[in-house]
């Protein structure tokens, strides 16, 4: 009664066919890998409809119908479209793309007509053995939250404060969720809890693009989803992948990067003076070799979770490191290879006082306290 789950992060290419990049091709290097579990989980970035509305901010989100055979082609099983992107083009489209995914029998969570129909989670099952998987967020747009009757996205609310400590020292950011957003989304997880064998969160959050800044409420959010009965947190939004954390013999990676994204232009913020004048920049920059993934260097790889579920033994979580080639199609390492080592070396380095141990075996890093 076992079974084995591969869950990827951010997903949602804006180049297709006409700008010499087939739909499947993006998958051509990681569908062996893929094939190889026993179910499919990624977090769509995209909405792909008829009826989307105009946004001059991300019009990138607004995909073309046909995009989404991605999905299907990778075989993806279970798709979160709790995130930052899912209302950009409107409540239609993302309706719309909620329906176009189950009308070609892939599950969604995270997103929905109302609170309801966004916090059901994805259902997987094998031999007996139930999986959920339920996808939440912190980044959902100020009107796209779900309520009990809007649409919108399964959103727990941040409030951040500041603390200043004189112009000698940098400010520090201080942030923590909305108790009363929190509070729903862990009675969500409390009554799934007893109907299912194990409960993986797809936990949209954190700073992008950054390296290794894990924001104080993403802990916070992450520890309280275990604490009330999820097995495994896998959070995504970064652009880049970050620490992993042992808490309580549960797993959290607080960013896997992305899957499979590309974007025309580079983010506006790497104009602001901020970025062009070095306080971030010393830590990253666009690379040149990747100009439709201009989310900073840390985004040429990136991870695959994996974990392997057992009614009557512990989990066994493990990750896959990711390199994208220059048609950005992501591939999975194999273990003598020095990218593999880069990776690994990186993720150590983000993780850095979060309670984990790395263990290679093979091709995989698995991942225990």
């Amino acid at each position: 009664m076992a079974a084995n789950v591969i869950i990827a992060g951010d997903c949602g290419p804006a180049h297709g066919p006409e700008d010499g990049f087939p739909v499947g091709g993006y998958i051509d290097l990681i569908a062996p890998t893929l094939k190889t579990a026993d179910f499919r989980l990624v977090n769509c970035m995209r909405t792909y409809s008829t009826s989307a509305a105009e946004n001059s901010d991300a019009p990138q989100v607004a995909q073309p119908i046909a995009m989404a055979e991605l999905y299907m082609q990778a075989g993806f099983d279970g798709i979160t479209m709790a995130n930052n992107h899912a209302f950009d083009a409107g409540p239609q489209a993302m309706l719309d793309t909620v329906k176009l995914f189950r009308a070609r029998g892939i599950q969604v969570t995270g997103a929905g007509r109302n609170f309801v129909d966004a916090s059901a989670p994805v259902i997987l099952e094998k031999d007996g053995l139930r999986i959920a998987y339920l996808g939440c967020t912190s980044l959902g747009k100020p009107d796209g939250a779900a309520t009990g009757t809007m649409p919108g996205v399964l959103n727990i609310g941040v409030n951040t404060r500041y603390e200043h400590r004189g112009p000698h020292a940098p400010v520090r950011i201080l942030t923590a969720p909305d108790e009363n957003d929190l509070m729903h989304v862990l009675n969500v997880i409390r009554e799934l809890r007893p109907v299912v064998d194990r409960l993986i969160v797809a936990f949209h959050s954190g700073v992008i693009r950054v390296p290794r800044v894990v924001s104080d409420y993403q802990v916070t959010v992450a520890h309280a989803l275990i604490d009330a009965g999820a097995d495994l947190i896998v959070c995504h939004a970064p652009h880049i992948p970050k620490g992993i954390e042992v808490y309580k013999g549960k797993v959290i990676f607080y960013s896997i990067g992305v899957f499979a994204m590309t974007k025309p232009f580079a983010a506006p913020s790497w104009s602001e003076p901020a970025w062009s004048q070095g306080a971030i920049r010393n830590h990253m920059d666009l690379h040149p070799d990747y100009p439709f993934m201009p989310y900073g260097t840390d985004s040429r790889f990136a991870l695959l979770a994996k974990a392997g579920f057992d009614r009557g033994k512990a989990s066994r979580v493990s990750f896959l490191p990711l390199y994208f080639d220059q048609r950005y199609r992501p591939q999975a390492l194999e273990g003598g290879d020095p990218r593999f080592k880069e990776v690994v070396d990186y993720i150590e380095w983000a993780s850095v006082d979060m309670p984990h141990t790395f263990s290679i075996e093979g091709n995989e890093v698995v991942v225990t306290a």
